[in-house]
């Protein structure tokens, strides 16, 4: 196995945590779906923040997953879209939501040995 393979250094996981975070994969499941506007966004996820979905929406941008058009109505109108390339994050990230759903009872049984042997080294 080559072990550089999965050598994860500083630029990978800033690209990382900022396309595979909260926020942001809950956007990317709406934009997969059909372009939005912004309000049509905090809608979809109520418990966002708008400070946190600009961020969000802005991180998504410089990172070339997410495209911003303004429309021109009155008043303008910003409409997101995910790009060819955010098209391809769809796959990756659909198998780690797999890997989440076939895993979460082993996960929780692991979390709860590790810490009722917590509690019982206090």
């Amino acid at each position: 196995m080559d072990t550089n393979k999965f050598l994860i250094g500083p630029p990978h996981r800033e690209l990382l945590d900022q396309v595979l975070d909260k926020w942001s994969l809950s956007v990317l499941s709406e934009l997969c779906e059909r372009p939005c506007r912004f309000n049509e966004l905090r809608r979809a996820i109520p418990q966002v923040t708008q400070k946190s979905l600009t961020a969000t929406l802005r991180r998504l941008e410089r990172n070339g997953v997410i495209e911003r058009e303004v429309v021109s109505t009155r008043p303008v109108a910003i409409t997101y879209r995910i790009t060819p390339l955010g098209k391809t994050l769809r796959h990756p990230v659909d198998v780690l939501l797999e890997w989440v759903s076939e895993n979460m009872a082993a996960v929780t049984r692991a979390r709860e040995a590790f810490d009722m042997r917590e509690e019982a080294d206090r």
